[in-house]
């Protein structure tokens, strides 16, 4: 580990080990149990090893744990708002004794880090949900994070880096604290604001970004997230070709574009002081805090989670502590009269303000309709459409789920072949039994074996909407977990259509031309779906059918209408 002191952001850990000891470590890691490290545990090794996360030495144990979800602080005191923990499966934990060193690899195998394991602790993950983001809301994409993608055993020690991740894109525009510390004396800069965001910027944002630098009498760092967001968000990819096109439009010599490799949990006031301390690490001195910075949206009652201002005032509370001073701003608006943005508290009455919410945004992109330039410039548009067109343009895939002998397949195999008749898109059918037999021939019917041939459903299914084509896919798919799990892997690339056949088990039981459900009744088949083991309803699916009253015929009919009414066929 290594200490860097420089006029901007004071001192900076940074954990990696230098080359001979980095390199008897990398020999003795050889032996060491692996641990392949998930998108978001990677983000937060990368942001401890460059010193993102100073003062912070490894993921945390027990006391700092404890002490960040009760007070926001550090065991000894230090303030830092977000736990930074290492979860893992029970069958890795159970392998490990207090002491053991592990090795850290990335999803390649590559090894990144080693870690000494001081501690090994279940942590109640509603508890830490109720403390981090004031709810157990599943609603909130932090709580849901905890509840259904973390692993069940924390584990804490310190971390030693040998190699940081690779990244092979945009790399001039990567930069460590420490890089970036070096680039601001450089450049002479001695004051500087940074911004946060994880969405496109739009001319709002320029607006408020420049109002911003100039009263805090500073240069301008647009520092986006380019980890792991709020699910649902535009890729990182098309946001920084949206930010380089944007950049342009600053004045010349004031404004530097960084990546930050961050995770968000998106927490609100919590996350906004977080924030603030990773950007003093990275030598700003001014950090933008906007309304309802980091905010997830709203919960499961239609109800914000956050008021507008919170992060503002809790960053307000500690700002003197945290050694970067806030510069707070309203939401800008633009005001038709002036022809020009202003903060909303600057509206004067009688004045006409204009305004496209980010869901009426998204509504013009998806149908290709206008977005005036007041709102965004062209080529900023350009670079989202080129990335989003509209839905009659964009793959999908249609999950139909039901019962053994509902009538999926059957209807499936006639969408198919009325899809191939529009034309236009490829089309693929991915039926239960033949990704069976050519996708997952190994795999028995346990509950864990049958949801990872959903999950390779899903993730064929995905691959193929990403490259706008469409995907009809007919399993039984019983867990509602796991068609949670395909439809936001296959939402990040274009639209998912859930269709519940919904033939009440009678009947299937009744047409039984496989004589599954017979052989299910004598015990010959365990686990049998809607016999000896459970069929989730969906619950919110787009579509539901009923083969009783109707042919295989009208029902692929209705999906066509549906597809439609949503846009996905014209």
């Amino acid at each position: 580990m290594s200490e860097l002191i420089s006029p901007h952001g004071g001192v900076l850990k940074q954990l990696y080990l230098d080359g001979d000891s980095r390199q008897r470590m990398r020999d003795q890691a050889r032996t060491y149990p692996g641990w392949h490290l998930t998108p978001r545990q990677l983000c937060d090794l990368e942001l401890l090893l460059n010193g993102g996360f100073s003062p912070l030495e490894g993921f945390m144990g027990q006391a700092d744990y404890a002490a960040v979800l009760a007070d926001m602080r550090l065991a000894d005191g230090t303030l830092w708002p977000m736990p930074i923990t290492l979860d893992v499966d029970a069958t890795f934990a159970d392998k490990l004794s207090i002491g053991d060193w592990i090795g850290l690899h990335d999803p390649e195998g590559v090894l990144i880090a080693v870690m000494r394991v001081d501690e090994r602790w279940q942590p109640d993950f509603g508890a830490e949900g109720e403390a981090i983001f004031g709810t157990r809301d599943e609603a909130h994409p932090g709580v849901a994070y905890l509840l259904h993608r973390s692993h069940p055993v924390y584990i804490g020690g310190p971390v030693h880096g040998l190699d940081a991740p690779t990244h092979y894109d945009f790399k001039s525009r990567r930069h460590t604290p420490a890089e970036l510390r070096a680039l601001f004396d450089k450049l002479g800069w001695r004051r500087i604001v940074a911004f946060q965001t994880r969405n496109p910027m739009h001319r709002a944002h320029q607006e408020l970004t420049i109002r911003a630098a100039r009263e805090a009498e500073a240069n301008l760092l647009i520092q986006p997230v380019v980890g792991m967001t709020k699910p649902g968000d535009i890729d990182y990819y098309t946001r920084v070709r949206c930010y380089e096109q944007l950049l342009k439009r600053y004045p010349e010599q004031t404004t530097q574009l960084s990546l930050l490799p961050l995770a968000m949990r998106m927490g609100g006031p919590r996350e906004a002081l977080w924030h603030a301390i990773i950007r003093k690490n990275h030598g700003c001195t001014h950090f933008i805090v906007g309304r309802d910075h980091a905010g997830p949206g709203k919960d499961s009652q239609g109800r914000d989670f956050y008021g507008p201002y919170d992060a503002q005032e809790l960053v307000a509370q500690h700002e003197a502590e945290l050694g970067i001073t806030m510069v707070p701003f309203q939401e800008m608006v633009y005001v038709e009269n002036r022809a020009q943005y202003a903060p909303g508290n600057e509206v004067q009455p009688g004045e006409t303000v204009l305004n496209i919410s980010g869901t009426e945004f998204r509504r013009r992109l998806r149908e290709g309709a206008d977005i005036p330039e007041w709102f965004s410039y062209p080529e900023v548009v350009a670079e989202l459409k080129r990335s989003y067109p509209p839905r009659q343009q964009q793959g999908f895939t249609v999950f139909f789920t039901g019962l053994s002998g509902s009538g999926k397949s059957t209807i499936a195999n006639a969408l198919m072949v009325k899809l191939m008749e529009m034309g236009g898109r490829p089309v693929t059918l991915l039926d239960g039994d033949l990704v069976r037999k050519h996708l997952s021939s190994e795999l028995g019917f346990s509950k864990e074996h049958r949801n990872l041939n959903i999950l390779r459903i899903g993730y064929v299914a995905a691959e193929i909407t990403k490259h706008r084509g469409i995907a009809v896919c007919a399993p039984i798919a019983p867990y509602r977990e796991t068609r949670r799990q395909v439809r936001e892997m296959v939402q990040a690339g274009g639209g998912f259509i859930e269709v519940h056949v919904a033939t009440p088990l009678e009947v299937c039981e009744a047409r039984d031309r496989k004589g599954l459900y017979a052989k299910a009744r004598a015990g010959l088949i365990p686990e049998f779906t809607g016999i000896s083991d459970p069929y989730e309803v969906p619950e919110q699916p787009e579509l539901v059918i009923d083969t009783r009253d109707c042919s295989a015929d009208e029902a692929a009919q209705r999906v066509l209408l549906k597809l439609e009414s949503l846009g996905y066929i014209g």
